[in-house]
């Protein structure tokens, strides 16, 4: 890609070939630069077993590239077939619960199934064959959304191929009765061939059974996908291949986005505001950290957002006038190379025919459409950023095995979510106007200031050893409470807790005492100071002689008196631990203190809801200026520059108009 990508999923198996030609026209007209095309068309691509109609398809990349647009082509393996599935209906998962699923809808596929995989592999290898040097193709996308709407299949040929699965992860019956715990509860096996699937049981299952399984679905799909893109890679060498992932904690909980990373050529997100309430644009914020984490900080793509409502939410409403611009310019500036939404022109049959799209049903005469061009333009202006790396100030741990295991049954709580924990720390951070990296806890972190962990119940060894080696070489750490309990296979690390983090805290945790629904407790600071809490309560106990200091002590509750906060001198760094859950206002005077420990300064000089965000790279660096508020921004700026969607000087401060985007390249 010579630009930017902006563009959309392109079905034009949905409308005559006539319309075909307007669209490429409409396109060009609104600055589109790339689509993506057959996400869900097998049944039109292979219409019998091994009977092919490629000659749609032909005409279609050929249209768009005499117009000079790029295609991201699919391998359509998302939606099998009426055909495939009467062939072969035990290609249907089967839920948990014992129920096959029918026909009818997307993604209902048991990825354990052999006929799947030789079937996916069949349409891919025609694919490759026959486009794989086509000039219109810039990209593979493979499959769509894997793990969305159905992730894990109970199937038994699922049960057989994950008894393989631990058999070449434990070797002997021996090791995996060690790692699952199996003298409780009288679980031993004797026999291979008695495990099965963690189907539905009277009460609660085997947990390290259970990890073990979402271990095992994750790593299925992601054969899956590996084996199309071997394909691709060896017919069709040069064009990189990926996947689009969800990665926001809010759309997906069911994919190692960290393995995942490693296996594309790019790495591809897609992204829909939940509105539930919550202050969107910071959803979208760390959505976009977390899939460049993931990248490894190499610029990505937002493959899918929408210009507008969905309709899959209980309440969609519309954007508002800008929001749009400001989504997508959000995603940029945080390392995307590009915008693409779903769809490019708005569906009049199926499921999503109320979603949003470039092209409205109501045509190019309304405000949508209007926005699109504009957009266009915009992207167009940017194009000196490709390749440049958005820079981060600080780090947070985040790691979705821990995840998984943290959501099992039987928690002291049910009302602690890791999820809400990585949301309110992030936000902490965005109002700081901090940009946060994302890392696995084994990463190396020594780059970062200041690293938090908001939620890592599930910490080995091997973490905690990384998060000493990091505090002790100079780093601030700030650790949540119900982290470093348990090992890989869900087992509780000996000792106290908390476990693998007790000697890089330094302090233990006799006891927890979450509270009851609706109970709350005070925090008190030396200087009297204090602040609310809720859900969670700790014994602590500071190491002796040379262990934590309290900060915070609990002014009342069960654990009145005790360490609430604690920081611990370490080497060159300070670990802080917080053994309670504060809200974002609250968590905000704790991280401010850490910053300070970090040697962050605070930016009192930006409003809140302003985003600041700088890219650099070989042709620049460029400052990116979000506002999110209905009055006019204020933003210092360190150089002078160029701002590249108005073409004006700026120097000194930015003036940024109430929901508008400013970037500005500096001299």
């Amino acid at each position: 890609m010579s630009r930017l990508a902006y563009g959309g999923d392109y079905n034009p198996e949905q409308w005559p070939e006539e319309v075909w030609h307007e669209d490429v026209a409409l396109m060009r007209e609104a600055g589109v630069t790339m689509v993506s095309v057959g996400v869900f068309s097998w049944a039109r691509l292979e219409t019998a077993p091994g009977v092919h109609d490629f000659g749609w398809l032909d005409r279609l990349l050929d249209l768009l590239h005499a117009g000079g647009i790029r295609v991201a082509l699919a391998t359509p393996t998302v939606a099998p077939p009426a055909w495939f599935y009467a062939a072969h209906p035990e290609a249907l998962p089967v839920t948990k619960e014992g129920v096959r699923y029918g026909f009818g809808s997307r993604g209902a596929i048991c990825h354990s199934s052999a006929a799947y995989r030789q079937a996916a592999a069949g349409i891919t290898e025609q694919l490759a064959r026959r486009y794989g040097k086509h000039p219109a193709v810039a990209l593979w996308h493979v499959h769509n959304e894997y793990g969305v709407p159905v992730n894990a299949c109970y199937c038994e040929a699922s049960g057989e191929e994950f008894r393989s699965w631990l058999r070449a992860r434990y070797q002997t019956l021996d090791a995996l009765n060690t790692a699952w715990g199996t003298a409780f509860w009288g679980q031993h096996y004797g026999d291979w061939a008695h495990i099965d699937a963690p189907r539905v049981t009277p009460t609660v299952g085997n947990p390290a059974q259970q990890l073990d399984y979402a271990r095992f679905t994750d790593e299925t799909l992601r054969g899956n996908f590996i084996a199309e893109r071997d394909i691709l890679h060896r017919l069709a060498p040069g064009v990189p291949v990926t996947t689009n992932f969800m990665t926001a904690l809010s759309q997906c909980d069911s994919m190692d986005y960290w393995a995942w990373g490693r296996e594309v050529d790019l790495v591809a997100q897609d992204h829909y505001l939940i509105t539930d309430g919550r202050r969107t644009h910071v959803n979208l914020a760390m959505a976009a950290d977390l899939t460049r984490s993931v990248a490894g900080g190499a610029p990505w793509l937002v493959l899918e957002h929408s210009t507008s409502g969905v309709n899959w939410q209980p309440r969609n409403p519309a954007k508002r006038p800008g929001e749009m611009a400001r989504n997508s310019l959000g995603h940029v500036a945080r390392g995307s190379e590009g915008a693409m939404f779903f769809q490019w022109r708005q569906s009049r049959q199926g499921a999503e025919k109320f979603h949003s799209a470039m092209l409205p049903h109501a045509g190019t005469a309304n405000r949508v459409w209007r926005e699109v061009v504009a957009l266009g333009a915009d992207i167009g202006a940017l194009a000196g950023i490709a390749g440049s790396r958005t820079m981060a100030d600080a780090a947070m741990v985040w790691d979705w095995q821990s995840w998984w295991a943290q959501n099992l049954e039987w928690r002291p709580t049910e009302d602690h979510d890791a999820r809400e924990r990585a949301d309110s720390f992030y936000e902490t951070l965005y109002d700081r106007h901090l940009t946060v990296d994302f890392a696995h806890p084994e990463a190396d972190l020594s780059a970062y200031p200041l690293v938090v962990v908001p939620a890592l119940y599930l910490a080995t060894e091997a973490v905690g050893q990384n998060l000493r080696a990091y505090v002790e070489g100079g780093g601030t750490l700030v650790v949540s409470y119900f982290s470093g309990i348990v090992d890989e296979h869900d087992t509780v690390h000996p000792g106290a807790y908390p476990g693998a983090l007790r000697d890089v805290l330094g302090l233990t945790v006799e006891e927890w005492s979450p509270l009851l629904r609706g109970e709350r407790v005070r925090i008190e600071a030396a200087d009297g100071s204090v602040l609310p809490a809720d859900v969670w309560t700790e014994f602590v106990v500071p190491n002796v002689p040379r262990g934590a200091e309290p900060v915070w002590t609990y002014a009342d509750g069960r654990a009145a008196a005790g360490p609430a906060i604690t920081r611990h001198q370490l080497g060159r760094g300070t670990a802080w631990y917080i053994s309670t859950r504060l809200a974002p206002e609250a968590l905000d005077t704790v991280l401010a203190a850490a910053a300070a420990d970090a040697g962050i300064s605070p930016r009192d000089d930006l409003p809140r809801d302003v985003e600041v965000v700088r890219r650099t790279g070989e042709h620049g660096s460029y400052l990116f200026a979000i506002n999110h508020t209905a009055t006019e921004a204020k933003v210092p700026l360190g150089a002078a520059g160029t701002e590249l969607l108005t073409g004006e000087r700026a120097a000194g401060v930015l003036a940024v108009p109430p929901g508008a985007v400013r970037v500005v390249r500096a001299d």
